[in-house]
């Protein structure tokens, strides 16, 4: 019978689709009452945890559903390989303000320069700021 409640909690906490609230309430209740902190730091603490995995998972499926062929990001890409990218404005790109002002962004050059890099980059920093992405290639579309 002392169980019950438990049972019941998790159940809800399923039912209510909130999983780490699920995983971590009996961790942070441990910590909070071993930090001497109230009722209203518990329940922010698991917020918190909930909405920062949640994010996490949006982030995770939106990639997914990008169909990148490799995940690269713009912090792994070497500007100084190729000096004729302007690398202030590659990095502006990256904030993904084009997107609100509905402007394209066309990468043109030869093989080798890196386009695809930083295609994916930029689309990898559009997923993490919560935009759908969808990537395919010029020869695709044709």
């Amino acid at each position: 019978m002392t169980d019950t409640p438990q049972v019941l909690l998790q159940h809800h906490l399923k039912k209510l689709r909130l999983p780490t609230f699920n995983s971590e309430y009996d961790k942070q209740a441990r910590q909070c009452a071993a930090e001497n902190k109230d009722h209203v730091h518990y329940l922010l603490r698991l917020c918190e945890l909930e909405l920062i995995e949640r994010e996490r998972r949006m982030i995770e499926r939106r990639i997914k559903d990008a169909k990148f062929p490799a995940t690269k990001s713009l912090d792994s890409f070497d500007f100084k390989v190729i000096a004729s990218l302007n690398k202030a404005l590659t990095m502006e790109l990256a904030r993904c303000a084009f997107v609100d002002r509905r402007e394209n962004v066309i990468a043109l050059g030869p093989s080798g320069t890196g386009k695809t890099h930083v295609a994916l980059g930029l689309g990898l920093a559009a997923c993490q700021k919560g935009l759908k992405v969808r990537f395919t290639t010029a020869a695709a579309l044709v």
